[in-house]
């Protein structure tokens, strides 16, 4: 049985979870599409820095953006400037580290399914008249579906197991920075591992059913694509 602190971390977890997921699809998908379509200088150093957060330690990335969240940082001034005050050990500021965190997430899976469309099917858009943006969400957002759930899948899947940069920016707040990765390192530190057990084992379950799930869906959609070019010919 989960205690109080448990469910409330819990329950923080999945809402930050699912607003850094929702933004990043509107931030993630034009850079996804730009980098797809690209041929410029600026691809390869723009790759990089999207992908960073993969190969950078996550206590380096939530330092820097703890400099940068601060009142001396660009990011704290602007907050300060809107009346925002300053994200560090707030809510939002967890929601802007976990997007920089979860970004390549997000833009990798979206960049190789616009990639594997090719230009044919926004040539023949054109050729019908469609004007770019009705080509992109009549024509693009279809057929890239399955990049679409894997990015949104695996950028809420990866939100929800963060631990060094929300502890960074977040620190250990209950009912406001507290998530589940940080109660589970409360339960350990403070050596309640039965109760680190419990929270351990929901989120490992969750973990293999969102994956277990996602590869279900990829291989039912494999075989639908398989029937339809079978059928075409």
């Amino acid at each position: 049985m989960l205690h109080d602190g448990d469910l409330q971390a819990l329950g923080l977890t999945l809402r930050l979870a699912a607003v850094v997921t929702l933004l990043l699809l509107v931030v993630g998908t034009p850079i996804a599409w730009g980098l797809a379509r690209s041929r410029a200088w600026w691809k390869g150093p723009v790759s990089a820095l999207v992908a960073l957060p993969l190969v950078l330690p996550p206590s380096v990335l939530g330092f820097y953006l703890l400099i940068a969240m601060g009142p001396e940082g660009w990011v704290g001034r602007l907050s300060q400037t809107l009346g925002w005050g300053l994200l560090p050990f707030t809510f939002w500021g967890l929601v802007l580290g976990s997007m920089v965190y979860a970004l390549p997430f997000m833009v990798q899976p979206l960049q190789n399914a616009f990639e594997a469309l090719g230009e044919r099917p926004l040539e023949v858009a054109a050729t019908l008249g469609a004007a770019p943006l009705d080509a992109f969400f009549s024509v693009v957002v279809p057929l890239a579906l399955p990049g679409f759930v894997s990015a949104c899948v695996l950028t809420f899947a990866h939100t929800v197991g963060e631990f060094g940069v929300v502890l960074m920016i977040g620190g250990n707040v209950p009912g406001l920075t507290r998530v589940v990765s940080v109660q589970i390192y409360d339960h350990v530190e403070a050596l309640e591992y039965t109760d680190a057990h419990r929270l351990a084992a929901v989120m490992l379950v969750f973990a293999f059913a969102v994956l277990l799930s996602l590869y279900a869906w990829q291989a039912r959609a494999r075989t639908r694509a398989g029937i339809g070019m079978g059928m075409g010919r």
